[in-house]
């Protein structure tokens, strides 16, 4: 593992980015100034540590994943070619113990020190291709449009309760919205295609994974965007804690023995549309519903057979992207 000499820890917010430098840790001495955040404000940070006679080749940057926000920096650092880590803030939150109040500097100087006590912990970020940013981006517009489409939808539940002379007032303009609607809908769609189409790699990967049974387009698509192309996660069982669906065990002692359960911090999207696959392997691979039936009649929860079923589905996702080769069903070919 690389050794890090200084330890930077940043706090964004949509305008700025309070910086807290560590730099002699036995000593505690740390630094605190304030950049805005843009590609400006992070390129006069770096001159202020440099200024400082600080090497930020030996520097290990460190901040909460904040959404959008956080990619301005993240792409600076990536062009500087700096060492980052994001981390999630529920996991910072959690690792600073009792606390009382909070302010931004108080923030980054936390998340500096997180990096400091959890460098055994350490798996330095990247940013995720154009492609796959384009993706995500995307894909996200068109479950906006989904749900709205559906909310628009809603109204004409009124035609029957309400008269025709009232409900006409209405009734041509939410045909429209969603008549535009669903062609926003097919444009955003269309779009998706060309990315994956354009990309070799990207293509691969959709096709491989689309041969898994009960995965889809959409299912697809989000695998490829969750992985960052399949980068992201070393095995499948690192996916599965991240989708919610790898059981873990609850005990203490002699007397608490819970049963295992999945955690509900999850990626509730993958962990859905998993859900929605299961069910349709059930329905469609002869091999997964043999599997589901068998542990029905050994009495198992229906809902913890679906789970098995979510996690052979990425364990099968994972081999055919290993072993760049389609899905093949052996179970027609048993005797």
């Amino acid at each position: 593992m690389k050794k890090y000499l200084f330890y930077v820890g940043i706090d964004i917010s949509k305008l700025k980015l309070d910086v807290v430098l560590i730099e002699n840790v036995l000593a505690n001495k740390s630094e605190h100034f304030i950049v805005e955040n843009t590609a400006k404000g992070i390129k006069m940070m770096i001159s202020l540590l440099k200024k400082k006679k600080i090497d930020v080749t030996k520097t290990l940057f460190c901040f909460e994943n904040t959404g959008v926000y956080t990619y301005p920096l993240s792409i600076n650092l990536s062009e500087f070619g700096l060492d980052y880590w994001i981390v999630p803030a529920i996991e910072i939150k959690r690792s600073k113990g009792i606390s009382r109040g909070k302010n931004d500097k108080t923030d980054a100087k936390d998340i500096a020190w997180y990096s400091i006590r959890n460098i055994d912990k350490l798996k330095l970020s990247s940013i995720a291709e154009k492609e796959i940013q384009q993706l995500k981006l995307l894909f996200t517009e068109r479950e906006k449009v989904m749900k709205t489409i559906l909310i628009f939808g809603t109204t004409k539940e009124n035609k029957d309760f309400i008269s025709n002379d009232v409900f006409k007032v209405v009734s041509n303009i939410n045909s429209k919205t969603i008549k535009s609607l669903k062609s926003c809908l097919k444009e955003l769609e269309t779009k998706m295609k060309e990315i994956i189409k354009n990309n070799s790699e990207l293509k691969q990967q959709y096709d491989l994974i689309k041969s898994v049974p009960g995965v889809g387009n959409q299912s697809a698509l989000y695998f490829i965007i969750a992985t960052k192309g399949f980068t992201a996660f070393d095995n499948s069982r690192k996916f599965a804690c991240y989708s919610g669906t790898a059981p873990f065990e609850y005990s203490s002692g002699s007397t608490v023995r819970g049963g295992t359960k999945v955690n509900h911090m999850a990626d509730k999207k993958m962990k859905s549309l998993l859900q929605m696959g299961a069910l349709a392997a059930v329905k469609h691979d002869s091999q997964l519903k043999e599997y589901y039936n068998r542990k029905k009649n050994e009495g198992k929860n229906s809902m913890l057979v679906l789970n098995n079923i979510r996690c052979k589905i990425i364990d099968r996702v994972f081999s055919v992207i290993n072993r760049k080769t389609p899905y093949i069903n052996t179970y027609k070919f048993a005797s």
